[in-house]
């Protein structure tokens, strides 16, 4: 757990349940000083955020409501610019703009990002803006796949304020079936080779006949 964390999360309220149940003392320590603040982007997370194809995004709508969502996107589109900064091109979709217009009103932003496969999941909470494709199209450029068709509205820039690492406990495990293709490639190869020996038996039967 990281100070930035902590220093977010830990509300006054927050904090009087941990002292009522007796967890307090021990969260303490995430809030001294001397504890890692985790607010920068290192090798591992540029490794991890890198990696997903898709993302929970949480914003805050203007009446106080979170709004959660799905973002999804070929692997590495959201990408990492610097130590404290990283961003995706938002595609037109419906055309709802829930989460542009929350942005607009209240930049504050939380993503989850996570690694099924091996367990792992990553928390980030940012300050977020909203720049127009034809505002910065250099930017468009270097945050846009060419090979995923759409049409960009407008880049999402985060500007990092806490990450933190969390516990694989109930994390459950799951695959995509691009992830399963190595595990499945032996057992269709197994399947192969016995369908072909089954069909040269066939045959053999058929020709003692």
């Amino acid at each position: 757990m990281s100070r930035a964390f902590a220093e977010i999360s830990f509300t006054p309220s927050v904090r009087a349940l941990q002292a009522q149940n007796g967890s307090a003392e021990g969260y303490a320590k995430f809030l001294n000083p001397d504890a890692d603040r985790a607010d920068r982007i290192g090798p591992d997370e540029a490794e991890f955020i890198s990696g997903r194809d898709g993302f929970y995004q949480a914003t805050v709508t203007d009446n106080g409501w979170p709004y959660v969502q799905f973002r999804g996107g070929p692997t590495g589109f959201l990408k990492v610019l610097d130590h404290q900064t990283i961003a995706y091109a938002d595609f037109r979709g419906n055309r709802q703009y829930l989460s542009a217009g929350n942005l607009m009103d209240d930049g504050r932003i939380s993503l989850i990002l996570m690694d099924y496969p091996n367990r792992r999941r990553l928390k980030v909470w940012g300050n977020a803006k909203l720049v127009g494709a034809s505002k910065n199209p250099e930017l468009i450029k270097q945050l846009q796949d060419l090979s995923y068709r759409g049409r960009v509205e407008r880049a999402v820039i985060i500007t990092i304020e806490a990450l933190d690492w969390n516990c694989p406990q109930h994390i459950p495990q799951r695959m995509t079936l691009e992830e399963l293709k190595p595990q499945l490639a032996p057992i269709r190869a197994e399947l192969s080779r016995l369908k072909s020996e089954n069909e040269q038996l066939r045959s053999a039967l058929g020709h003692d006949h």
